[in-house]
């Protein structure tokens, strides 16, 4: 396989940690973007990574020139660079991959793809991407659909504070999950519900959630089971006690009228880690062969080494999802033009990509595997909890 050329925008966590990651395969040579001349200057030296410093806003037609000759751009920056970025990609005509979970910038990249002869992927990340995949993957076994529900969080191992959070990623995009109106189907209408609201509790491996409403999780999974199933909505966990004082800081103090302030508050109190865990439950429900049937995919990622540096689960999860799908791409496996939803990306071609081995959920389901790792046994081991009859039996493999 010839290199193959790929500009990566945001010289953040997530981006740096993509752009290694593509380097370190060898099959990829990566131009680094950034505003920021200093962050880049800071990235350790790697061969094979190119950087530029340019900002995007300004400067449309400097950013054309780059991915001017390249396979494809992927977007880790800010959500609200998401427009300017696809429609470089759209006047180029390169492919185009994101990671945001903003539901109008998505909107606006699925309109620009349309009549594209590139492939447009927004919402490669963990969620929406990766949750969405698993989601459709178990909805095939089904007869009859009743409920999606998807769960995940981000969440730091040793909580220290009163909001029992560590920055993980963007500042910005944590702040617009819990201000943005989230869609959902609740009996089987599609709706609006309010962010932070629809708290529940749920257990992992022992440890009590809560998990709450916020923007952008689902992807475009309410157009794909818009009346087809009851019930589908997309929740992120926290420790319990969290949602309860982000609704005093958002709403009592109005602070949600304020995110520059809110956002100055968080990154000057909070620390940020990279001993965090990320937390995945996605669960559908509905008839086979006349049974209601409840199947689940749970997982607990940790942080850890890769290619010889110290990665979070959060960077893993994110950067590895869009990697994996970028590896897809490029390899023909899925749409290669326009408008591409994660539904079609097929999970076991997913998960048996080099850069979906984090998603591979072993033994004993508490142990995920490096993408620099090699994989023991069969590539797919998800895990499954069905319900029929009264009886339970937790079930992995296919």
């Amino acid at each position: 396989m010839s290199t193959t050329d790929i500009a990566v925008i945001g010289a953040g966590r997530i981006g740096v940690t993509i752009a290694e990651l593509l380097v370190h395969s060898g099959d990829y040579r990566v131009t680094l973007i950034d505003r920021d001349r200093t962050q880049l200057d800071r990235i350790a030296p790697a061969a094979g990574i190119l950087t530029a410093a340019i900002d995007i806003e300004a400067a449309a037609e400097s950013l054309d020139r780059l991915l001017l000759g390249k396979f494809a751009v992927l977007s880790a920056a800010p959500f609200q660079l998401t427009t300017h970025i696809a429609e470089s990609a759209r006047r180029v005509g390169v492919n185009y991959l994101d990671l945001t979970e903003d539901v109008v910038s998505a909107g606006r990249v699925q309109r620009l793809a349309q009549g594209a002869v590139t492939a447009f992927i927004p919402q490669c990340g963990l969620a929406p991407g990766f949750v969405s995949i698993v989601a459709h993957d178990m909805v095939q076994r089904f007869d009859t659909l009743d409920s999606i529900r998807l769960r995940v969080g981000a969440l730091p191992r040793f909580p220290a504070n009163a909001l029992k959070y560590s920055l993980t990623w963007s500042t910005d995009g944590v702040i617009n999950e819990y201000c943005e109106p989230c869609e959902a189907i609740v009996d089987g209408v599609r709706r609006q519900v309010p962010p932070l609201e629809d708290r529940e509790e749920l257990t992992l491996d022992g440890t009590v959630y809560e998990a709450f409403n916020t923007s952008g999780g689902l992807g475009t999974l309410c157009d794909t089971y818009q009346g087809r199933v009851r019930e589908l909505n997309y929740r992120t966990v926290r420790y319990p006690g969290h949602a309860a004082i982000m609704r005093t800081l958002l709403s009592d103090l109005r602070l949600g009228e304020r995110r520059h302030i809110l956002k100055d508050i968080l990154e000057n109190a909070l620390p940020s880690t990279t001993q965090d865990v990320v937390v995945i439950v996605v669960t559908v429900a509905g008839r086979r062969n006349g049974t209601l049937v409840q199947e689940t995919y749970a997982n607990t990622i940790y942080g850890s080494e890769i290619n010889g540096q110290r990665r979070s689960a959060i960077q893993i999860t994110t950067a590895t999802s869009i990697c994996a799908v970028l590896d897809l791409l490029a390899a023909g496996t899925i749409p290669g033009q326009g408008f591409v939803r994660q539904e079609d990306i097929g999970l076991d071609a997913f998960l048996a990509n080099r850069f979906g081995r984090p998603y591979v959920v072993q033994a004993d389901r508490r142990v995920a595997v490096p993408p620099s790792e090699p994989i023991d046994g069969p590539a797919r081991e998800v895990v499954r909890t069905v319900h029929e009859t009264g009886h339970a039996a937790a079930l992995t493999g296919r």
